[in-house]
């Protein structure tokens, strides 16, 4: 029985480590990862609370060094999915009556574990498991995940504290319930955050989960299910599996008390899921939930006004960080005439200084992308530049090199058409693409700009004119759901410029946000009358 009404103020972020020099920080981190390096780790699937060990072991290998083995997962079956359906929700019923304090309590106990004794663990397993330098690992798995925990709790009791108007002679109130079933959490291999966010902030809201992380992830996945479970999350609710999309699809989509999908990956894979789902709508007991986050083909237009070295920041990082394997990324820019020789000579001159290599070398800038797939498909892509007819040329970078590691140069191509493939096409790595337009036809590069991608996700305008910065904010209105005005568009922080975006790029339901919590809660009005009436006669039906 509950005695109040408990309120969760609103978090501050999480503070960025540096890991500089000589810092306790990266004296911990560095411990992390020699651990790291040094054991094979043996990874379970967690399906109700048992640990899940099927036998069938796959590699987890560094994406830049393929030939160390750091450890093994045991990949799953179709009977896999189904016990951990069955088990989410054999512990539906208690999880949904437990009272919301302890609820939240549990996610903010996690966040503090990883904040404290699990910072460099699950850092350091992303900098191995995904390829990302010591900064970008850390503003992941450390500050966006533990944002994403405090922040939900609090976004969570402010919706619980939202309640209706009520008459005289009757109480009105609304209860937020969790869907009817289990969610379907799919997460992706770049960001250790977005897996953990997925599945807890519908479980936050009292739904039991099935989530399937990217196999390229698993390894900063089984980290957070580790933490977790010590924070307290009974078994059951949230359960882990490494099995193939199909065969996950066909028994997930295939259930009755299916009940709703977070998703964030390609937008092929989510319309294929959103077609499957609507015709299978007949089974369920409600109407799904579809929540997703898809592809981008993000954007930077600089205005005749825009400082360069502005300009040549905003690309060397919002293009290359964690090698451009972020939604976000920039990977197509519109330089105006009148500084685009400045902007491609000084962006080509900082190109040269990005070191390449390991991750735990941490005076590394640019390190692998994922895996073999990703490195044959960007270099394909590289490739074609130099094929006679072209109508692009390589301006720096565009070599590749998987012998040791799946090495991409961090990649500037120029282009004379703006319709060139690199310019539409999402390529998911450190390649960026350039379109040099005439500085006094800005209004009519913004059209271009609208209507060359059918993502909107992510863009960038630079300018020091304030009209050019209103009309692009105007005319860009639907074409990204996170603008940036004289900024790289990426690096969204929770609370601060919640994350999503429209047209191919998903159903724009902003995690981090309220937004994205009211996806996982079905509302009951409930009216009470003190004195109800016991005549069906109005007044009106009275002559005299």
């Amino acid at each position: 029985m509950q005695y109040g009404d408990f309120y969760y103020p609103i978090p501050v972020n999480e503070p960025v480590l540096n890991y500089g020099p000589g810092s306790k920080e990266k004296e911990t981190l560095k411990k992390a990862l020699h651990d790291l390096k040094n054991s094979v780790v043996d990874v379970p699937m967690y399906i109700g609370s048992e640990e899940v060990r099927t036998g069938t072991k796959k590699d987890l290998r560094p994406p830049h060094e393929h030939q160390h083995l750091l450890g093994h997962y045991h990949e799953g079956t179709g009977e896999h999915v189904k016990q951990a359906i069955d088990a989410a929700l054999q512990a539906k019923e208690k999880w949904a009556a437990m009272s919301w304090e302890n609820r939240a309590n549990i996610f903010l106990k996690a966040a503090d574990l990883l904040a404290t004794k699990y910072r460099g663990v699950i850092v350091g397993s992303t900098m191995l498991g995904q390829s990302k330098n010591p900064y970008q690992a850390e503003i992941d798995a450390a500050c966006e995940l533990i944002d994403f925990l405090r922040f939900n709790v609090h976004f969570l009791s402010e919706i619980y504290r939202q309640q209706p108007i009520s008459s005289a002679g009757m109480n009105n109130r609304v209860e937020y319930r969790p869907l009817e079933g289990f969610v379907l959490a799919i997460t992706p291999f770049n960001f250790t955050a977005i897996g953990g966010n997925l599945p807890t902030s519908a479980a936050l809201c009292g739904n039991v989960v099935v989530w399937k992380c990217a196999h390229t992830q698993i390894l900063s996945a089984n980290v957070f299910m580790q933490v977790l479970k010590e924070a307290g999350l009974p078994g059951g609710v949230i359960n882990l599996i490494y099995v193939d999309g199909p065969v996950l699809g066909e028994i997930c989509f295939g259930h009755a008390d299916f009940a709703g999908i977070h998703f964030t990956g390609s937008t092929g894979v989510f319309n294929h899921m959103w077609k499957t789902i609507g015709a299978n709508a007949e089974r369920y007991k409600s109407y799904p939930r579809i929540v997703g986050e898809t592809g981008g083909k993000d954007f930077l237009i600089a205005h005749k006004s825009a400082i360069p070295g502005v300009v040549v920041t905003a690309l060397a990082r919002g293009a290359f960080e964690y090698q451009g394997q972020k939604c976000s990324a920039a990977s197509r820019a519109y330089l105006p005439s009148n500084i685009a020789e400045e902007v491609k000579e000084k962006l080509v001159a900082e190109i040269a200084t990005m070191k390449m290599g390991s991750t735990e070398d941490f005076t590394n800038f640019i390190n692998a992308v994922i895996d073999e797939k990703s490195f044959d498909k960007l270099e394909k892509y590289i490739k074609a530049v130099s094929e006679k007819g072209s109508k692009a040329k390589i301006l720096a970078g565009g070599k590749c090199d998987k012998s040791k590691g799946y090495f991409i140069e961090p990649t500037v191509i120029e282009t004379t058409d703006p319709n060139y493939v690199t310019m539409c096409e999402e390529l998911f790595g450190p390649v960026l693409t350039i379109y040099v337009y005439d500085a006094e036809k800005f209004e009519e590069t913004l059209a271009l700009v609208d209507k060359t991608s059918s993502y909107a996700l992510t863009g960038a305008v630079i300018s020091q004119d304030r009209y050019a910065v209103e009309l692009a904010t105007s005319k860009l209105r639907n074409s990204a759901g996170n603008f940036y005005i004289n900024d790289k568009p990426t690096g969204a922080v929770v609370g601060q410029q919640p994350f999503g975006g429209a047209r191919a790029s998903g159903t724009n339901d902003k995690a981090g946000s309220i937004l994205n919590l009211y996806r996982w809660l079905s509302a009951r009005t409930i009216k009470e009358t003190f004195n109800p009436p016991t005549d069906y006669r109005y007044p009106f039906l009275l002559e005299e």
